[in-house]
């Protein structure tokens, strides 16, 4: 085998002039350059230039922000890779600079196998192609740098620059045959001739390539946080080069890549056919070409199925294309290779954990994400982005405290990781402290001030806390960075509103209908005119807080028994709230039985010595993903989110991490969509499927009370339970049968007789009344009207279960009747009719 650094004398002497500067300049000899260090660089490579102390600052910051990723920490400084990477992005003349320092190159200079520049690998990503400013050979590195950051949105002419990409440049470029060199030669030439026909032709067409809205404000969103290899850096399809692939250019271009491959497999061995590929799968993948990339790679992993690296760079390749199902199956693919390669795929290993979350997070198994993104910081304790992202993942299912120590864990490695600060800041927010998300999210700002993300949750706090001119202009400026945001067009409408400017509120919602034509939009704009329209009544003297009284439960009366108690609504309006953003209510029941009828689960013994089938919720999440398969990945993770918090919080009270699998059937059962004889019997099979009482057709009484008790405090937290094991024994080892177990289900004070309402609830979802508007909110009535029978006034189901009648109408006590229908309603109208007809008759 011939190795191929031996031949490249032109990059090894690049490298050597970079190594020979940057220790130059390390002092202290710590393997990077701290700011004192670098202001000296940038000084000695300028020396016709004077700088003023600001002048150095900003250039400093400049750097140190976009070569965040080369910074080993803030008192280090800049690593040699980090400074190699600077002249390979074509931000100076390493020529020039050496020349300016009075250096001279050694004729038998080495490879300089530099341990500093072996420490940070810039392996496996792809990233835009950097450029500079026409200047570059009249300032320094830093200088230019800084110039080409502050005309970053427009495009510029490429500098010259080394005959090698920048990840070949690398010391750990992992290229081993000199036929890898030829064909990357080869395939630099081939990307160029393509980038220049289509920037001719995009030229002639008055917009160049990679010029669009998207690229323009590509610093407004929040990273992907893709890794690549140790010490990681962002996904590059942040900044997408838009080849156009139907063009007669690509065409061609294609054709001549596979002569390259073909060249490839000709190779006089396995091993070397193996790197040729890689290394044509790597240069495509760094031009964004990412399906030719995923042809080399591909042909890669059938040439060497276990290696790790191969798999983990066709898994980037298919996320980078969309294919989110397929890149997780190489990642998973990579993940064995390498746990089975030890020692010699270790260093890969983080990065196939963070890759592996990612994917799983596009999938919607967010859960499942968070236990890869907390073994890579476990592998990798300074691995700022896994920290980040699994703070971000934490966040997402509602577990507010391990997602704060992991963000702040994340910030305490990157101080300036503008992402970071905005997920604490919403962090925070969720757990109510309002102050300090206010600083986190004026630090993400500071530190990015067109944070898309920060500027739009900073409105929605603003919001929340009622200061409604704030949020407004918080929403105003995220309309500025994306003018086609319609959730910021949308919130800016409600911020004007609370700020009484009903006019622009208006015509915000009106531009936001346009932009994006959802029906809650211009269910928004006709609830408006109503306001605006209806003579709103005059507010109490006494009340002193609008146009409505809140009256305690004891003056609420029912005109009979079919009318729903006001503390049994409010109780089954919040369960089918829950049911509603856990989509449950589109779960037919019937499912949970053929998940345990085709679910093999383990037995294993809780802390009490009890036999249970518990797995980790990692597998729960892989469960519900195929109960709710038609559902789309962000609306599952809400759905992840919204159970783990109610339902999850509940079962594993202990933190364990396990779930008792039929336990959390029955827990979910009830909810469920299908007849309600079929949800109470899916409760009771799946406590039959439990270790204790499988194979049997009846339960122990203790697990029948144990399931009610959790039931009860899932579902309807706010009546206490504490004293249920008292009343009726949970250490009794009697058989329950199932008309018994359903007499102690529906027990209204004991069990879940709320089920009725609920059920009620489910079947109103449809009913109109109407022209019949609600005394209080103004909305339309849908579901169940609740009618006052002497003062004729009508409340929907959220305002009478919230005890609101208006203002106008103060009296002791109100009783209500409730009509499922408007032809219920018609039917006791003329009941009422002909009895005062009757009436009249005998008078008479």
């Amino acid at each position: 085998m011939m190795a191929a650094a031996g031949g490249a004398s032109g990059r090894v002497a690049r490298a050597e002039k970079v190594r020979r500067i940057f220790e130059r300049f390390d002092a202290n000899g710590d393997g990077g350059l701290n700011r004192e260090e670098m202001a000296a660089l940038v000084v000695a490579v300028n020396p016709r230039v004077k700088f003023s102390d600001d002048q150095i600052s900003v250039i400093l910051d400049e750097v140190f922000r976009t070569y965040a990723d080369f910074i080993a920490s803030p008192d280090v400084g800049l690593t040699l890779a980090g400074l190699l990477r600077t002249y390979d992005d074509g931000a100076g003349d390493v020529d020039r600079d050496f020349d300016a320092l009075g250096f001279r190159l050694s004729t038998d200079a080495g490879e300089g196998d530099d341990s500093a520049a072996g420490a940070v690998s810039s392996d496996a990503g792809v990233v835009a192609e950097s450029s500079s400013s026409a200047g570059a050979t009249d300032t320094g590195i830093l200088v230019d740098r800084l110039l080409a950051s502050a005309s970053a949105s427009a495009p510029r002419s490429q500098p010259p620059r080394a005959a090698a990409p920048p990840w070949a440049v690398s010391p750990n470029n992992g290229i081993v045959f000199e036929s890898s060199w030829s064909l990357l030669d080869d395939l630099e030439i081939l990307v160029k001739r393509l980038r220049s026909k289509q920037l001719q032709r995009s030229a002639t067409a008055g917009a160049g390539v990679g010029d669009n809205n998207n690229n323009s404000h590509f610093d407004s969103f929040s990273e992907a946080g893709w890794s690549r290899e140790i010490g990681g850096h962002s996904d590059s399809s942040e900044r997408r080069v838009p080849w156009d692939e139907t063009s007669r250019d690509y065409l061609s271009f294609v054709k001549e890549v596979a002569v390259l491959r073909g060249r490839a497999d000709g190779a006089r061995s396995r091993e070397e056919a193996f790197d040729n590929h890689m290394v044509l799968g790597r240069g495509l993948y760094e031009h964004q070409l990412f399906r030719e990339s995923l042809i080399s790679f591909r042909r890669s992993c059938e040439l060497q199925p276990t290696d790790a690296r191969s798999h983990f760079r066709t898994g980037n390749s298919l996320y980078a294309i969309g294919r989110h199902a397929e890149a997780k199956e190489e990642f998973l693919l990579a993940l064995e290779a390498a746990e089975a390669g030890g020692a010699q795929s270790s260093d890969i290993l983080p990065q196939i954990h963070v890759n592996l979350g990612i994917a799983m997070e596009a999938e919607g198994m967010i859960l499942g994400a968070c236990e890869h993104y907390r073994e890579a910081a476990i592998l990798c304790p300074t691995h700022f982005r896994a920290l980040k992202l699994l703070g971000s993942a934490l966040f997402g299912v509602g577990e507010y405290r391990a997602a704060e120590k992991a963000l702040e864990e994340a910030i305490f490695l990157r101080q300036d990781y503008a992402d970071a600060h905005c997920d604490l800041g919403s962090t925070l927010h969720a757990m109510g402290e309002d102050e300090r998300a206010i600083q986190e999210f004026q630090k993400a700002i500071d530190l990015r001030p067109g944070h898309v993300d920060a500027l739009y949750n900073l409105g929605g706090l603003f919001m929340d806390a009622g200061r409604f001119p704030r949020a407004s202009e918080m929403f105003t400026r995220v309309l500025s960075v994306r003018p086609n945001h319609w959730r910021a067009q949308l919130n800016k409408a409600v911020a004007l509103l609370g700020a009484g400017e009903s006019d622009e509120a208006k015509r915000a919602l009106k531009e936001a209908f346009k932009m994006t034509q959802r029906v809650e939009v211009y269910d928004a704009i006709a609830h408006l005119k109503i306001l605006q329209k209806k003579k709103k009544p005059k507010r109490s003297s006494t009340e002193g807080e609008g146009a409505y009284l809140v009256i305690e439960p004891s003056k609420f009366k029912r005109a009979g028994k079919k009318t729903t108690l006001r503390q049994d609504l409010a109780v089954a309006l919040d369960i089918r709230a829950f049911q509603r953003v856990a989509r449950l209510n589109r779960c037919d029941v019937d499912l949970l039985k053929k998940e345990m009828n085709e679910t093999d689960v383990p037995i294993s013994y809780s802390g009490g010595g009890e036999p249970e089938k518990s797995i980790r919720k990692a597998a729960l999440e892989v469960i519900l993903r195929r109960l709710l398969r038609f559902l789309k990945p962000e609306t599952f993770q809400g759905v992840v989110k919204a159970i783990n918090e109610k339902v999850l919080s509940v079962l594993d009270a202990t933190g364990s991490g396990r779930v008792d699998l039929g336990m959390f059937f029955a827990v979910l059962a009830p909810i469920c969509s299908g007849p309600t004889d079929k949800r109470k019997r899916a409760v009771f099979d799946s406590l039959i499927w439990r270790p204790n009482n499988e194979g049997g057709v009846n339960i122990r009484r203790s697990d029948a009370i144990t399931y009610i008790k959790l039931l009860r405090a899932v579902y309807i937290p706010s009546h206490g339970v504490s004293d249920m094991l008292e009343v009726h024994g949970e250490s009794d080892p009697s058989m329950v049968s199932y008309s018994e177990f359903l007499e102690m289900f529906n027990d209204p004070d004991w069990g879940f007789g709320i089920l009725g309402t609920l059920v009620k609830l489910e079947a109103g979802d449809r009913i109109r009344h109407g022209r019949h508007h609600c005394s209080i909110c103004q909305y339309p009535v849908i579901g169940s009207r609740f009618t006052e029978i002497k003062l004729h006034f009508s409340l929907c189901n959220r305002c009478y279960s919230e005890g609101k009648v208006p203002s106008a109408f103060k009296k002791e006590e109100y009783t209500f009747k409730e009509y499922g229908s408007e032809s219920e309603a018609l039917k006791d109208k003329c009941t009422c009719f002909t009895l005062h007809s009757t009436s009249l008759q005998v008078d008479t």
